[in-house]
């Protein structure tokens, strides 16, 4: 693996810098066991093995019809220090559709990415409530939520123009009416209960929440970061961990060619299989029929 990783660096290198010249991208982190002395070091624990990150950025132009070929990038870092977003990011600017993570607000703050937000995220909180309690406010603001995503299926594929003035004309006003009846749940229920913190989580972002309504090219959720992270928490339960921290960074590249692949619709084995073929191929010519090809 560490072979095929150094033979096709070039390529995944290639793709993370052409993820970053998106002007909108999703992302999201999931954890990863690492084992070995290096990581013990580089992660100041004082601990053999401890929770590493896998961390993927996503272009998906798709669902508004943009000509851009998908990406799901991935770097692997040994701890979730907000410094790791800010270096995978530093020549990106742009929207960033992401959880609530306080990392990316210093990004937010410097005013060069916009922060856009997950309704996915704010639904399972409403989600998790009505199953464990019943709730007649939970149902009635799952209901809310699924009327938007109603709207946003009509639209999926559609150009930015046409989305956004759907959304402006059916989506606004339902999201509008649902920001006034959260503001007036919360001077009626407790303040310490579950549904009044689901509330404000959305309430205190609610420029982020609103961002697609504003936004053709902006998706109402950051299911795409979702997707592209499912993979590695699946894995885990094959892999366990990696080895070290270059295991981690393996793993990192490795995915990024996988996943980029199975987006644009190939057989990642067999796309791995032809890219190797053809490297070898060239390496096993002359240079000078090389130069000459």
């Amino acid at each position: 693996m560490r072979a095929c990783h150094e033979t096709l660096a070039p390529l995944s290198e290639l793709l993370k810098a052409e993820v970053m010249l998106s002007d909108r991208l999703h992302t999201d982190d999931t954890p990863i066991d690492v084992l070995g002395r290096q990581f013990k070091a580089a992660s100041g624990s004082g601990k053999a093995s401890r929770q590493g990150r896998i961390w993927t950025y996503v272009r998906d132009d798709r669902p508004f019809a943009g000509e851009a070929p998908p990406i799901a990038a991935y770097w692997f870092s040994a701890n979730r220090k907000a410094d790791n977003p800010r270096c995978h990011l530093k020549e990106f600017s742009g929207i960033l559709q992401a959880d609530a993570y306080a990392g990316y607000k210093q990004l937010y703050d410097s005013g060069d990415i916009k922060e856009a937000a997950c309704w996915a995220h704010w639904r399972r909180d409403f989600h998790d409530i009505f199953t464990a309690t019943k709730s007649e406010l939970a149902r009635y603001a799952l209901e809310q939520i699924g009327k938007l995503y109603d709207i946003e299926r009509q639209i999926s594929g559609k150009p930015p123009d046409l989305r956004h003035e759907v959304r402006q004309k059916h989506s606004k006003p339902i999201a509008q009416a649902f920001k006034a009846w959260c503001e007036a749940q919360l001077t009626r229920i407790s303040g310490k209960s579950p549904l009044a913190k689901a509330i404000r989580y959305g309430l205190s972002r609610w420029h982020a929440f609103t961002l697609f309504l504003d936004e053709g090219r902006v998706a109402i959720d950051n299911n795409a970061a979702e997707r592209a992270v499912r993979p590695i928490a699946l894995g885990r339960k094959n892999f366990l961990f990696a080895g070290s921290m270059a295991g981690g960074e393996t793993l990192a590249d490795a995915m990024t060619l996988i996943e980029t692949a199975k987006l644009n619709g190939l057989n990642p084995q067999e796309y791995l299989t032809d890219v190797l073929a053809r490297i070898v191929t060239v390496r096993s010519v002359p240079p000078y029929l090389v130069a000459f090809d």
